[in-house]
């Protein structure tokens, strides 16, 4: 994707979400910028259909997900997004992903890359984004481009809170 469509729909998906998760995901975005990366928000809201088509494809866990949120009035208010590296899509470096999830975490967010890990994978990530030791070698779960918000229920979302 060139610069301009990347930073474009960066853009557009930021539009989709709740405001100040937008601000930490744009937040998110200048730190990976400022290390060079290229990262590309792949998927903001999602549309309950969507939703259940990722469920039954095995590619989520859940028929309600943080990307459905919506305001009252039914308009976009995700609170989850995607962020893939835009030079690498398909499989990003681990650098990337650690990255990805040490900003995450500094801006108040939590990715899926702990997911589906042992406690000792999990620990494992920890002392790498602690020790900033982006080469490490390791395991990721299993997604970890996603980025959503914390302290928040599924259940609570749905229902309209925000945090």
């Amino acid at each position: 994707m060139t610069e301009a469509a990347r930073l474009n729909r960066n853009n557009l998906m930021l539009l989709q979400c709740w405001p100040a998760f937008a601000r930490k995901i744009k937040a998110v975005l200048t730190d990976l910028e400022g290390h060079g990366w290229r990262p590309r928000i792949q998927c903001a809201w999602r549309s309950p259909a969507a939703q259940l088509k990722a469920y039954r494809s095995g590619h989520s866990k859940v028929t309600f997900s943080y990307h459905n949120a919506t305001s009252k009035n039914g308009q976009p208010e995700a609170l989850a997004v995607d962020i893939l590296d835009d030079d690498h899509p398909l499989d990003p470096p681990t650098r990337y992903l650690l990255m990805l999830a040490s900003s995450a975490q500094a801006h108040g967010l939590q990715s899926g890359i702990r997911w589906g890990l042992s406690t000792w994978r999990r620990r494992k990530i920890d002392e790498a984004i602690a020790g900033k030791q982006w080469d490490a070698k390791l395991s990721v779960g299993w997604d970890p481009c996603h980025v959503e918000v914390t302290g928040l229920t599924l259940g609570r979302a749905r229902a309209g809170a925000r945090i």
